[in-house]
């Protein structure tokens, strides 16, 4: 059992503790060495606040009025505007999971210590976080690059009383929904404004949960390339561990294993030359294909575990040192980069099933099985359609492939001359993950379609299980029904189902 709460404590946070407090609202607790690392380093912010030390964002100006030096006494009055100032945000509020792992992040990275921000307002949004007090963040207006400025200036506004919040389900204002969560909003001291907005964590958040689920729907992948393998019948020697050995990629490797296992004991799958000689390429390459997308999907995932527990403030408190250094940890391209890189993964595991659905429902390629898996075609129209969503599907997945990370638009009177689009990159990858579970659920529902054709019980083992769980979603199509629903249904039970983990009895997956 995991334990009862997630703990902070900034080097060890993984993709499955967000997922768990964003998704699943666990608990936070921030530990006592982040708390005294936190304390150490905002007496020595104090410290320079009474030796009046030209230091960016404690006593001057943002961005551009870097050079602009800020007296003490104006420090307060100008952190509060500066969260005001950036909360310029626009388009349709991010979704609770996401903000909430947002939130999580910052913590995080807060309680590294090198931000000079007070422990009690790290430990505010920790409060808040447990109670379920969620700001409203508008999707768009970050730049990705000095941190993402304008969301995280939105959440700040909440923790000053200020803003807008959900709060049991209701849209309030955020002074509201903290008096309701019996939650105190506290004035912010002076840098605490900018450790507040200068970081990364929006598009890490959005990303980790994207790359949680592209983990698991690539296993899925797996399942369904399987599933229409046999209905298809499939060449098994394709999956041959000979072939997949000299060519040793890791994720081929797993994938063809998976098809293999899956498929152990099938009456379905052929032998080469028993029916034909070679299978479509979305049948056969399915472990290369899939396996390119699992590669990448290791480094994606590398890289926003790194970002988790990473400091992205600017400037960096270094209390030990006697150092304030301006740096760039703030720039949100590591993450940009694997953003795009995870839309062109989930996009192909997309493509590709895609492919597979066509031949189930083509009566040219799909091995004599009803055209369109309709039971009585002409009358009914059985699956055309579902194919022409999954089509449509893919190919705006297609357009919104297209990297963020390549575009710049310099900001700040060309003081931030590059930015990374990170957050855009993290939107789109998220979109294409939700799209790619409803294309492989269409697959996944014809595929099980085709096996009611064929005899659900000349299935693999592991294919089997995996047709009886879908079935237990969604029945058998006799009679032209809205497949809407049905689809919509799966997508949700795949996207909710550790596969690997609730085959392990059946036959171990990777």
């Amino acid at each position: 059992m995991h334990e009862k709460f997630v703990l902070v404590n900034g080097a060890a946070m993984t993709m499955e503790h967000v997922v768990r407090v964003a998704r699943f609202m666990e608990r936070v607790k921030i530990s006592r060495k982040c708390m005294k690392k936190m304390k150490l380093s905002r007496e020595y912010v104090e410290m320079l606040l009474r030796e009046k030390r030209v230091v960016y964002g404690l006593t001057t100006g943002f961005g551009k009025f870097s050079d602009t030096y800020i007296s003490p006494e104006d420090a307060k009055r100008m952190q509060l505007n500066l969260i005001r100032s950036h909360a310029c945000g626009i388009g349709k509020p991010l979704s609770v999971e996401a903000v909430r792992a947002t939130m999580l992040l910052r913590i995080n990275a807060l309680s590294l210590g090198y931000s000079g921000i007070r422990p009690e307002v790290v430990q505010l949004l920790a409060e808040m976080l447990n109670a379920g007090v969620t700001p409203v963040i508008p999707e768009q207006g970050s730049l990705g690059a000095s941190g993402d400025l304008a969301p995280l200036a939105h959440l700040s506004l909440v923790l000053v009383g200020e803003g807008e919040a959900y709060y049991l389900n209701e849209r309030l204002p955020g002074s509201e929904a903290m008096a309701k969560a019996g939650i105190q909003p506290i004035a912010l001291e002076a840098k605490e404004g900018l450790a507040l907005i200068n970081g990364t964590q929006v598009m890490t958040g959005i990303g980790a949960l994207a790359c949680f689920d592209a983990i698991n729907l690539s296993r899925w992948a797996d399942c369904a390339a399987a599933l229409t393998a046999e209905a298809l019948r499939g060449i098994r020697d394709a999956f041959d561990p000979l072939t997949h050995a000299i060519r040793p990629h890791l994720g081929q490797g797993q994938s063809a294993e998976n098809i293999r296992r899956l498929t152990l004991g099938s009456q379905l799958m052929t032998s080469q030359g028993q029916m034909r000689v070679q299978d479509a390429y979305s049948i056969r390459c399915a472990p290369q294909v899939h396996g390119a997308s699992r590669d990448a999907l290791r480094y994606i995932r590398e890289k926003l575990e790194i970002e988790m527990n990473a400091a992205t403030d600017n400037p960096l408190i270094f209390a030990a040192e006697d150092r304030v250094i301006s740096g760039g940890n703030f720039h949100g391209q590591p993450i940009a980069l694997a953003m795009d890189h995870l839309s062109i993964c989930a996009a192909e595991l997309a493509n590709i099933s895609e492919r597979r659905t066509e031949r189930l429902v083509n009566p040219h390629l799909n091995e004599q099985l009803p055209p369109f898996l309709a039971k009585d075609g002409g009358v009914q129209s059985g699956f055309m359609i579902a194919q022409y969503t999954a089509a449509a599907a893919v190919s705006e997945n297609k357009s919104l492939a297209h990297p963020a990370s390549v575009d710049s638009i310099p900001s700040s009177g060309n003081q931030e001359d590059h930015v990374s689009m990170g957050t855009i990159a993290a939107r789109k990858a998220s979109q294409i993950v939700r799209s790619a579970y409803s294309v492989l659920a269409i697959e996944l529902m014809c595929a099980a379609q085709a096996a009611d054709f064929r005899g659900p019980e000349l299935l693999g083992k592991g294919t089997k299980w995996i047709y009886d769980r879908c079935r237990e979603q969604v029945s058998f199509v006799d009679e032209d029904r809205v497949l809407s629903n049905d689809i919509r249904i799966v997508a949700d039970w795949m996207r909710n189902t550790d596969v690997s983990e609730e085959l392990a009895s059946v036959t171990p997956i990777k």
